[in-house]
């Protein structure tokens, strides 16, 4: 799929040093953005894995931390970041009589909560400078479709859906779309995590599938570049299943 990004504008990546953030910032990057990554390894590391795209240490659980970030974005480029990829993730297995506060709390923090705050500082950048802008969450199809080993995964994805619809009304008439990619079986990232701890798990959800295949962080990203693509100016407030049907079945037991 090809796109075009004539104007250059800035994009920022949370959590971009993972499969899909980096799969982002690559895309983005040869679609003509310029690319800001955001994550939590330090300056020295960061930069290392950030292959030459601007990169800077951020917690997204610290709204300081982010408003650091969106600092040295404006300081780097010149100009705001008009593209947010609210992208930082973790995810900790378990179900909802055993999974340990910690572990329940790590979870919100980050996938719900982060996400939310580097939404909210980079709008309100863009709302100061008189900007429009397009914000993207990564989110899951495990949003909608409970997962019992997986409850405080599930809950901060369907909380991020609500975020992403509250969000999108709220900053419409600003030229501010808010939009959400959730993906079912990814190959990457946080899925290819359980993957390798249980060698197996990857084929039993590849069958599980209706088209029979696992996705790739590549179709992650350009699900991502579609959704805040220049092109599309009355997309808002909508959520983009990129589950290979996955949806249409009843809800499994068990699952990344």
């Amino acid at each position: 799929m090809e796109f075009s990004f004539p104007d250059q504008p800035v994009a920022a990546i949370s959590g971009g040093l993972g499969d899909i953030g980096l799969a982002t910032a690559r895309l983005l990057q040869q679609a003509g953005c310029r690319v800001a990554i955001g994550d939590a390894q330090s300056a020295d590391e960061g930069r290392m894995s950030a292959e030459g795209n601007h990169y800077h240490t951020v917690d997204v659980r610290d709204e300081r931390s982010i408003e650091l970030w969106f600092d040295a974005i404006r300081t780097h480029f010149g100009r705001s970041a008009t593209i947010i990829v609210a992208n930082a993730g973790v995810v900790r297995p378990g179900t909802g009589l055993e999974t340990p506060c910690a572990d329940w709390n790590e979870t919100l923090a980050v996938n719900l909560t982060g996400a939310w705050l580097t939404a909210r500082v980079g709008a309100k950048r863009l709302i100061s400078e008189g900007s429009t802008g397009s914000i993207v969450f990564t989110g899951s199809w495990a949003g909608h479709a409970p997962h019992v080993n997986l409850v405080a995964y599930c809950t901060a994805k369907a909380g991020l859906r609500m975020v992403t619809q509250c969000l999108a009304a709220e900053l419409a008439d600003k030229g501010i779309l808010v939009n959400e990619v959730a993906p079912g079986y990814v190959d990457a990232g946080l899925s290819a995590e359980m993957f390798r701890r249980d060698p197996g798990l990857a084929e039993r959800a590849r069958r599980s599938v209706p088209v029979g295949k696992l996705i790739g962080a590549v179709e992650v990203a350009e699900a991502i570049a579609y959704l805040c693509h220049p092109r599309h100016q009355n997309l808002t407030g909508a959520t983009l299943v990129l589950d290979g049907g996955l949806s249409l079945l009843r809800a499994p037991k068990t699952g990344p």
